[in-house]
């Protein structure tokens, strides 16, 4: 009846007549009561399907503004909670904040997935000492979910985004990027990659969109690290060698150094633990721990083992043992951990180095980490960084060298001393800044 009362007569019998074909031919037993649809069951259109499967890509709804007297530059991520803070997002803040400085323009925040809190903000950029010259703006482009009868225009409550004629975006991933395009002008997009974030998907739509805004060549890309730049031109991505540049992050002594310990405490090993990011290779690194316990590498009689990073599992080890989890921890709470560790262990799926093994060595350790793809050998950024291939036995190898050289105190500070990792976030990123406000 409700199907009846909603499309009528002649759309009634016309299911009905589509019914008694498939019975017919032998395709099922007809059941009238299978052919009204529910109200829960009504159709939705095209768009809202696709929009409510790729929400993240849901473009910025933006209206034009006068331009003031201060162009400015609009750092457009997911979020800057507590839990976001580490690695690219924390990078984005501090490039987006050095190219403002350069510009001479206002710094605005713009978060699409919760409303973003100033006070992470600043505590990055105090961390890392920098100072501008104009009070930092802070935005919310909510992602709106578009429901059956209800159009996004009906649902959003604000009027969006202000932008400027001439605004400069930092985006920070290829969602952010791909709901910008539509949206502001291409010229005005820097797109800051800091992995091959094809690597995010198995081979599905999700990739499939990653590839086509990898290869958007209207807009300038900035790239974490050589290795990954060299690696993105060499895989397909060859327009990256006219539109991009890269940098390399730094490490300031004053945030990353060794902290004293008490003397004749145990030695600490470090495991960067991130099971829900599968790059990350929790299993692998885990099983790893837990084979050196079982076979005498890893005494825990001498080593207190620290997990650290989000939604860790209560683990034991083969001895019954349990590690310390550390989880939500802030800026300079990390900080302050890894300059008391001695060894580290952080593996990454991926051609990016990743930010573990660079804190670790900056402070001190010692690092076992992977190799992948063009990332075979990281000791240009500091001998104590020891990779090895993805093979257990490989890495159960590299970790009781690592074990070995952590206990070596002479052999560890001649390799800490040869660092080649850079201190001043300034000098890091000057190159790349000279060539974006030379290109406007």
């Amino acid at each position: 009846m409700e199907f009846w009362r909603e499309h009528g007569t002649r759309a009634t019998a016309r299911l009905i007549r589509g019914k008694l074909g498939d019975a017919v031919a032998g395709r099922g037993v007809f059941n009238p009561l299978e052919a009204v649809p529910s109200v829960a069951e009504r159709s939705e259109t095209v768009p809202q399907i696709y929009g409510q499967r790729f929400l993240s890509q849901q473009p910025l709804q933006t209206y034009v503004i006068p331009q003031p007297s201060l162009p400015r530059v609009s750092l457009v991520t997911d979020s800057i909670g507590s839990d976001s803070l580490f690695g690219g997002v924390g990078t984005a803040l501090l490039f987006s904040a050095q190219l403002a400085k350069r510009m001479n323009a206002t710094l605005r925040v713009v978060t699409r997935t919760e409303a973003p809190n100033p006070s992470n903000a600043w505590q990055i950029l105090n961390a890392y000492g920098i100072e501008l010259p104009h009070e930092i703006q802070f935005a919310f482009a909510p992602l709106i979910e578009e429901s059956p009868g209800v159009s996004r225009t009906d649902a959003v409550a604000s009027p969006g985004l202000d932008i400027y004629p001439d605004e400069t975006f930092v985006t920070t991933s290829w969602w952010s990027t791909a709901a910008a395009l539509p949206s502001v002008p291409h010229d005005s997009i820097i797109y800051l990659l800091q992995e091959d974030e094809r690597m995010f998907y198995p081979f599905g739509e999700e990739r499939v969109h990653c590839e086509q805004i990898l290869r958007t060549e209207d807009i300038r890309f900035v790239i974490n690290t050589q290795l990954l730049y060299d690696h993105l031109v060499a895989s397909g991505l060859p327009h990256l060698s006219r539109t991009g540049c890269w940098f390399e992050p730094a490490f300031p002594k004053s945030l990353f150094h060794t902290r004293d310990r008490e003397p004749g405490g145990k030695k600490r090993l470090f495991f960067y633990a991130r099971p829900n990011n599968p790059r990350n290779l929790f299993h692998v690194g885990l099983t790893l721990l837990d084979r050196a316990v079982n076979e005498g590498i890893l005494d825990l009689e001498q080593w207190d083992v620290f997990l650290v990073g989000k939604d860790i599992p209560n683990v034991s080890f083969a001895d019954g043992s349990m590690p310390q989890r550390c989880e939500g921890l802030g800026w300079k709470a990390y900080a302050d951990l890894v300059g008391t560790i001695d060894l580290g262990l952080s593996l990454m799926y991926t051609p990016h180095p990743s930010y573990p093994p660079f804190d670790l060595a900056a402070s001190g350790a010692v690092v076992v980490t992977n190799r992948f793809a063009n990332k075979q050998d990281l000791s240009r950024y500091s001998p104590n960084i020891l990779c090895a291939e993805l093979d257990m036995q490989a890495l159960l190898d590299a970790l009781r060298e690592g074990i070995a050289l952590a206990g070596d105190a002479q052999a560890r500070s001649r390799n800490y001393a040869a660092n080649g990792l850079g201190t001043d976030w300034a000098l890091a990123f000057e190159d790349v800044l000279q060539s974006l406000t030379a290109a406007r």
